[in-house]
């Protein structure tokens, strides 16, 4: 894992005010609005969930790939949020002097304690859709807003729990012929896969299970607004 994620594991749930991201600034939030948001990811659901909350943003890739970085000895939770920095941080870093409020997010499914991530292949798909068949795994999606100005951040983490039952051979056979389920974290987006008829009930927000807590980061901006107002 880099540093920066080894030092920012300690941070879950926490908010912190570091010195100025940008060395030549000393400029903190005054305004009683929230700077725009950028959204570190290329997400089109995540991006989706803003808009229907009517929260205005851009988004942008952060150019990170997650997918080659091992989690080490760390919880799921810790390893969502680390990620999820840095990507909100790679969001900074692309802005070139503008303000605005990055915020990351990266979610991971887990069984028997183990991550399951983002599947590489059809094989990784298939396995993954046939380990959660029968039984219920944890969804766990961290979320860092990071000011691009004062270097503020603010982490945390919200998680649901989905009960798959009985799925074919024929239907994942199917599905992962279908090759949606590529980017996806555990290989499935809820949304598609209930409205396909698969027998999945889930539990908790439905928006953590398929990758940004929005009921929590309405919350978090609404207090980050009042702190700055």
């Amino acid at each position: 894992m880099s540093q920066a994620c080894k030092t920012d594991v300690d941070l879950v749930h926490g908010v912190s005010r570091p010195a100025a991201i940008n060395a030549d600034s000393t400029v903190r939030v005054k305004e009683s609005t929230l700077p725009k948001i950028l959204l570190a990811s290329r997400s089109p659901r995540r991006r989706e969930f803003l808009a229907q909350a009517g929260i205005e943003h851009e988004a942008e890739h952060p150019g990170v790939e997650d997918s080659i970085l091992e989690s080490g000895n760390v919880s799921p939770t810790q390893w969502v949020i680390s990620l999820a920095y840095l990507k909100a941080r790679a969001g900074v870093s692309q802005l070139g002097g503008r303000h605005r409020l990055v915020v990351g997010a990266d979610t991971t499914c887990v069984v028997d304690g183990k991550l399951v991530g983002t599947p590489h292949n059809e094989h990784e798909a298939r396995e993954m859709i046939r380990s959660f068949v029968g039984r219920s795994h944890e969804v766990v999606t961290g979320v860092a807003i990071v000011d691009s100005v004062s270097g503020e951040r603010e982490l945390f983490s919200d998680s649901a729990t989905v009960v798959f039952g009985p799925l074919s051979d024929e239907m994942i056979e199917e599905y992962v012929a279908s090759g949606t389920w590529a980017g996806k974290a555990g290989a499935y987006n809820l949304a598609d896969r209930m409205a396909a008829g698969w027998p999945i009930i889930p539990s908790g927000e439905e928006t953590t299970i398929m990758g940004l807590p929005m009921k929590k980061l309405q919350a978090r901006l609404a207090a980050w607004k009042q702190r700055h107002a």
